[in-house]
């Protein structure tokens, strides 16, 4: 216990510390939003990374895929590594850095009224953004009750609280820039720690091979070997994952955001490289790790459901119970692991949040007369506010045994991505989008998503009768609605009004190669 409570006051002291240093660059709003747009590759690289890779990834989406899949849930990673960083990094990081530059956008509202001329276009993004980063944040918290129960036997609320107060002491004091380098000291932790933590817990039957060998021998509800296959028991399913977790990322605003802040076509060059290796570590192998959850709860431990078998105390036990023969030390390391994963993630999330309610919203909307630092206060209060808000519905989730909420992580994801990805991807690299294209891909996607809540949350089955229920998974519903942008906005751009062809052709030229 001394062990534990020494490495999280080290850690929480270093966090704190950190947001000390970094409070001369927030003074203004370039600065609180996007560190100046100078910031390097090492941090831009990890902080996407852990900004990606949450508490969500390791103790929910590893257990419950990894339970689905068996090894093959390592492809998620793999897809992560691929598309969501390598292919995001070389097809967008360099576009969006010098587009934001050309249209001086700092948020992904900013950047659609200014690439499609169109006001309009801010309210309706910062609208979509505020009412699915807020689930999505309080998410961020689950897991993090069983984990620090195994770990320090002490309540959920004390977590969740210094979770959050620390967060916000940091974000609040240093801003971008705070979150960048605690991103680095964070993703280095995590780094070691999974790789520590896979050793380990494959050790405990036998190493690599036979973990394997009992594995193999698992048959649950397919035939032996299902879970030790290249592709898995459900290969078709397991796309739909690899492309809602990997292709997302390049829709959600709180990841293209950091390709705005870095500081030049170097740093872009290398950071493509660092990110996709922290990608294939830490995502690869979160996912490897959850694929052996079977060997770990087995028995009266698991009960039969609708024809298939899962863990009666739900998927975010796996994780946990693999760890519990652990040793102190690794323990605390894990324990420390997480909360990096889900204070990375957190503080990216409140910074987007309350950055485009301010810039995107108060600013052109409430308050037009805003200065500098009237806007970077009003950033500061509004971190304060969602981090409140997150909090209190993480609470409310687990007093409540509400579910919905979590439920929501996938939703909010597909809504997000849904909307944004097709028309920020072809805004930068196509002169023909219009305006109306995007607001349908906007209507589409969060309507298509919301429904999809609703039809959960309430149990209303509608879903459930299409294509074998493949619709009422959020996982799937997701991937269609990102891969449906890539067909909705070409196709209604090609029958609606073009856009401007002197102004999207200076826009276009600001990204042309030297």
């Amino acid at each position: 216990m001394i062990i534990k409570v020494i490495l999280l006051v080290v850690f929480f002291a270093v966090l704190i510390s950190v947001g000390a240093i970094c409070h001369k660059t927030s003074a203004n709003v370039e600065g609180f939003v996007l560190g100046g747009r100078s910031v390097g590759p090492w941090l831009t690289a990890f902080a996407y990374g852990t900004s990606y890779f949450s508490a969500v990834i390791f103790i929910g989406y590893a257990g419950q895929f990894g339970w689905k899949f068996g090894v093959s849930s390592t492809w998620v990673g793999i897809g992560n590594a691929l598309i969501g960083s390598l292919m995001a990094w070389l097809l967008l990081a360099r576009r969006t850095r010098l587009m934001s530059h050309k249209l001086d956008s700092k948020t992904m509202p900013d950047f659609f009224a200014k690439r499609y001329d169109s006001e309009s276009l801010r309210i309706g993004a910062s609208v979509i953004i505020f009412i699915f980063l807020i689930p999505y944040t309080a998410s961020l918290y689950n897991g993090l009750s069983r984990l620090f129960g195994m770990a320090f036997d002490i309540k959920y609320e004390y977590c969740i609280l210094a979770m959050a107060i620390l967060t916000a002491i940091y974000v609040i004091a240093g801003g971008y820039m705070a979150t960048a380098v605690n991103d680095f000291i964070q993703g280095i932790i995590m780094l070691i720690g999974i790789v520590a933590v896979i050793v380990a817990v494959l050790n405990i039957n036998g190493g690599l091979s036979g973990s394997i060998d009992k594995l193999s021998d698992i048959s649950g509800e397919y035939e032996a070997g299902a879970f030790t296959k290249l592709f898995g028991p459900k290969p078709f399913d397991l796309s739909f994952v690899v492309i809602l977790t990997s292709l997302g990322t390049w829709g959600l605003p709180q990841m293209v955001q950091k390709f705005y802040a870095i500081k030049d076509e170097k740093a872009v060059t290398r950071g493509t490289i660092i990110s996709t290796i922290f990608a294939v570590i830490v995502a690869g192998g979160c996912y490897f790790l959850g694929g052996f959850g079977r060997l770990f709860v087995t028995g009266d431990a698991t009960v039969e459901k609708c024809g298939a078998i899962v863990p009666v105390n739900g998927f975010d036990s796996i994780v946990p119970e693999m760890l519990t023969n652990l040793n102190d030390v690794l323990i605390a390391v894990v324990v420390i692991l997480v909360l990096s994963a889900s204070m990375s993630t957190l503080s990216s999330l409140v910074l987007t949040s309350s950055s485009t309610l301010t810039l995107d919203f108060i600013g052109p909307v409430i308050n037009k007369k805003m200065d500098e630092k009237q806007k970077v206060t009003c950033m500061r209060v509004l971190v304060l506010v969602f981090i409140a808000i997150s909090a209190a519905l993480a609470l409310y989730q687990y007093n409540k045994a509400v579910t919905f909420i979590a439920q929501m992580m996938g939703v909010s994801w597909g809504a997000l991505a849904g909307s944004f990805l097709a028309p920020f991807f072809f805004g930068l690299y196509w002169k023909g989008v219009s305006k109306l294209a995007v607001w349908v891909n906007f209507v589409a996607a969060s309507a298509f998503m919301t429904f999809v809540a609703v039809n959960n949350v309430f149990e209303l089955n509608i879903l459930n009768k299409f294509a074998d229920g493949f619709f009422a998974s959020p996982i799937n519903s997701g991937a269609v609605a990102m891969l449906a942008g890539f067909i909705i906005v070409p196709v209604v751009s090609a029958f609606t009004k073009k856009p401007d062809a002197s102004k999207t052709a200076e826009i276009m030229a600001s990204v042309a190669k030297n």
